[in-house]
């Protein structure tokens, strides 16, 4: 069959006639939510790419109601958690035949308002926030308004929430450095308005608890979730006359930052001083001294977060998925003794 003229629009009635069924029967076998597997269809479908037809997905979403298009909402891309995550949901997503659109908040409820209004304006079927605060408004607005939405990685509670155990996390981290002979521990973690910074630290200071083991005052450290904010909380713990010999950082990047003063304090992570972060990112792997981390599944939480939309209702609203602590050389080998001086 000759492909249709350049500059040709080619109809669903065109397909149909060409393959000798209605247009209806054409439709149905177009339908990527519904496509059946028959020779029929197979043989309208193999038409359709000869003469280069391409359905026109708008109008057949508006006919229906709905643009299986999804908004998903982070606070940046360039945190490299956010990036991987929203390459899990736009994945997902296109599995159950939606497409992820990403706009971003800087972790700003204004912003957040803002840009899930505009996210809503071009009639997106559902929201998925990577953006949630312990006081923000948006998830309690969205469920008065009856918008289908999900929260991804953090959690309100309340609203409909695909996450890792984050207290889980907390724990097995701490309790591996304990396992290790580690006596004097500290814990950088993240901000208080998020449920991730306060769930590791409550796993952390279980492990602790249950061990019998009281961390300084100064030793617990709360703060964002960025490099730079790593490097300042390793400076104040690795510069005290009296420092900890191993810390837990509630993510990658803070761990990374601490890695960095101790290097500025001539401090060996591995054997000076042992360390383990959260989310084992792909860098973490291959720092050069390989970083111990909690590896969370974003993948098992993106099709959750994605079956939250599609299929809403279903309990639990929120779902928690198992993270694994992953050894590597940062966490180095067990230890005897108690705090280091300078």
């Amino acid at each position: 069959m000759e492909p249709t003229a350049p500059g040709t629009i080619v109809t669903l009635r065109d397909v149909a006639a060409a393959s000798g069924v209605s247009i209806s029967t054409a439709s149905r076998a177009l339908d990527e939510r519904t496509a059946s597997r028959s020779a029929a269809a197979a043989h309208v479908r193999k038409v359709a790419e000869e003469l280069g037809y391409r359905r026109n997905s708008f109008a057949s979403s508006l006919r229906r109601g709905e643009t299986r298009t999804l908004g998903v909402l982070v606070p940046r891309l360039s945190d490299t958690v956010m990036a991987l995550m929203f390459e899990e949901l736009e994945r997902a997503a296109s599995s159950r035949g939606y497409f992820a659109m990403v706009a971003t908040s800087g972790d700003d409820p204004n912003d957040e308002r803002r840009a899930a209004e505009t996210l809503l304006d071009r009639n997106v079927d559902g929201l998925i926030l990577a953006t949630a605060r312990l006081d923000d408004e948006l998830p309690r607005r969205l469920r008065e308004r009856r918008v289908a939405h999900a929260l991804v990685l953090r959690t309100d509670g309340v609203s409909p929430s695909a996450l890792g155990d984050d207290e889980v996390g907390g724990y097995l981290a701490v309790r591996h450095l304990i396992d290790l002979g580690h006596r004097d521990i500290a814990v950088v973690t993240g901000p208080s308005f998020t449920s991730t910074g306060i769930a590791r630290l409550a796993g952390a200071r279980r492990a602790l608890d249950e061990a019998r083991l009281t961390a300084r005052d100064e030793w617990i450290i709360a703060g964002g979730y960025g490099i730079e904010n790593g490097f300042s909380a390793g400076e104040a713990l690795l510069g005290a006359v009296v420092r900890p010999t191993a810390v837990f950082a509630a993510n990658d990047n803070i761990a990374m930052g601490i890695m960095a003063a101790a290097h500025r304090q001539d401090l060996r992570v591995g054997a000076d001083l042992a360390l383990v972060g959260y989310n084992d990112t792909p860098l973490a792997a291959r720092l050069p001294t390989p970083l111990t981390s909690v590896h969370v599944p974003l993948d098992q939480i993106a099709r959750t977060a994605i079956d939250l939309i599609v299929e809403p209702g279903k309990e639990p609203l929120v779902r928690t998925s198992m993270p694994t602590l992953i050894p590597r050389e940062s966490s180095g080998p067990g230890i005897r003794g108690g705090a280091a001086e300078k």
